[in-house]
């Protein structure tokens, strides 16, 4: 028997979608943070020294957090070519803009601090803002407009077209729903980070804007829900999908109907738990900030962002990306993956490596943890930016 028949084809792309949602759930968590209290830094910081507390909460560590989005991109283009091809091509304007605000980071880290002129830190203060606020919304939009559908289709040589054609049309409104709920998302997030690693008044600040963010969070996440119910059409297939057949978008028939997204739900209840934590996540976030329970409420935040990102793909299920001009052309888990082999190896090198990220992030936190006080800043004790 062939190693990789160990494990059949079925499971493995079953398995590859249950791990790019980790994935996704992994970035939106580490690097959430980092975007989120960057996000914060023109209104939890008040004078130069606050605002190199809160820089010196994620400089040393969002570096690492960034794994978590090169293992997401990879998997998208190892495990599922198709949809990396389309996503990469038809949201190309937006990745460039999200590419160009995070290139501001590392830029602004190093340079913030080289010169003490109040001119040349405010720029790169509001630098480090688009940063974080800038990927934070275009990653929600771009959630939003994948449950609405993409532009593209297959002909019959499948290759890929995508009939889109400029980044506006890409900011509908509901997509900037989603995009806000993910703004107020890692917003909350950030602001549970910055409540542990700081003190006085930014630790004051953060709280408050953590609260508010946690409530808007829960907030727009239900809104969204009941704009998808009312106003978006969902994706269903009609014919027969085999889930170990070959990778064929064209193998299949699909429409696009009201209330599709929520079928899943109806069919299987336990899926609602996902939802339900994406909520009551947010809520706990807010009593526990208020209460001042910063361990406690960074975990509450991490399983809100963990629900919310678990409801659109168990909503969408087996669909990843949808075709609005074309439904049959649509990818689902089952026709839409890299071959048998290179699903196996690709599983054998994450049970490998994903543990030794895992250990050595928490590593990295075991060793910078503490919180960050203002009179190692103006000591200049240690700190680099």
């Amino acid at each position: 028997m062939i190693l990789h028949d160990l494990i059949s084809y079925e499971a493995l792309r079953l398995i590859w979608w249950l791990l790019l949602g980790v994935l996704l759930i992994g970035f939106a968590i580490m690097d959430g943070f980092d975007l989120g209290a960057a996000t914060l830094l023109p209104f939890v910081a008040k004078n130069d020294v606050e605002r190199r507390v809160v820089i010196n909460t994620i400089g040393p560590v969002w570096e690492g957090n960034q794994v978590w989005l090169i293992l997401g991109g990879g998997a998208i283009f190892a495990a599922w070519p198709p949809l990396y091809a389309v996503s990469f091509s038809g949201f190309y304007l937006a990745m460039f803009t999200i590419l160009f605000a995070l290139i501001l980071r590392p830029v602004g880290f190093k340079y913030r601090s080289k010169l003490e002129d109040p001119r040349w830190r405010k720029t790169w203060d509001w630098a480090l803002f688009i940063g974080g606020a800038v990927p934070s919304l275009i990653f929600g939009v771009a959630v939003g407009n994948v449950l609405q559908g993409v532009p593209f289709h297959f002909n019959t040589d499948l290759r890929i077209f995508y009939d889109g054609t400029t980044l506006f049309e890409l900011l509908n409104p509901f997509a900037l729903l989603c995009g806000l709920v993910s703004v107020s998302m890692l917003v909350m997030h950030g602001a549970a980070w910055l409540s542990i690693k700081s003190e006085g008044p930014v630790a004051d600040r953060a709280h408050a804007a953590g609260e508010v963010a946690a409530l808007l969070t829960a907030a727009l996440f239900i809104l969204g829900g009941i704009y998808l119910w009312l106003g978006v059409d969902g994706y269903r297939v009609t014919s027969e999908l085999n889930p170990a057949g070959p990778s064929n978008p064209l193998g299949k028939t699909a429409v696009m109907e009201p209330g599709v997204w929520f079928h899943n739900y109806a069919t299987y209840p336990a899926t609602m738990l996902a939802p339900l934590l994406g909520i009551l996540g947010a809520v706990g976030g807010y009593v526990l900030l208020n209460k001042r329970r910063d361990i406690t409420a960074i975990l509450a935040t991490s399983a809100s962002i963990a629900g919310i990102i678990a409801t659109v793909g168990l909503a969408m299920f087996p669909f990843i990306l949808p075709s609005t001009v074309d439904p049959n052309s649509s990818l689902t888990v089952w026709d839409a993956s890299s071959s048998h082999l290179t699903l196996f190896i690709m599983l054998v090198v994450t049970v490998i490596f994903i543990p030794i990220i895992i250990a050595y992030t928490a590593w990295v936190f075991r060793v910078m943890w503490g919180k960050v006080e203002e009179k190692d800043i103006r000591e200049d004790r240690g700190h680099a930016y």
